[in-house]
């Protein structure tokens, strides 16, 4: 749990955070054990189409992550996560705006963002930051190996 103050600011991560955004996932409910985080994180950090920030609190524990990518159309928002301990704090919020105002920054003009269906809560945060469901069913194929054994 942390007491600290947040950062002013975030960062761009780096590859040495792995470890500690491999810990905020777990305990935020984002990591899966068939998506090891650092194929994502290396896989950002290396596109000139995506990138991931993350937040700090005054001691350098990482508190907060988001992670954002385009495709030239839509830009996707993808790992946003706050440590437990300051959900609700306004972070996630300012997180948002961050990873938004880079897709901005890059010229999209339209985000998105995948929810798990029976995570409400989340859905209900994105709702109150203006993003609606779409009535689109996403779907998923994998058509390579993984980052790590290319």
């Amino acid at each position: 749990m942390t007491t600290n103050a947040p950062k002013p600011a975030p960062r761009t991560a780096t590859l040495d955070d792995i470890p500690a955004l491999t810990t905020l996932w777990q305990e935020t409910g984002l990591y899966r054990p068939y998506n090891p985080p650092e194929w994502d994180v290396r896989f950002a950090l290396e596109s000139k189409e995506a990138t991931l920030f993350v937040w700090e609190d005054n001691s350098d524990n990482i508190i907060g992550s988001v992670m954002a990518g385009h495709d030239g159309h839509r830009g996707w928002v993808y790992y946003m996560a706050v440590t437990p301990s300051l959900q609700k704090s306004g972070l996630g919020r300012r997180l948002m705006e961050v990873g938004e105002n880079w897709l901005r920054d890059q010229g999209v003009w339209r985000m998105q963002l995948m929810v798990r269906a029976d995570n409400h809560a989340m859905q209900d945060f994105y709702r109150h930051l203006g993003y609606r469901a779409c009535d689109v069913t996403v779907m998923q194929k994998d058509i390579n190996t993984p980052p790590a054994d290319r």
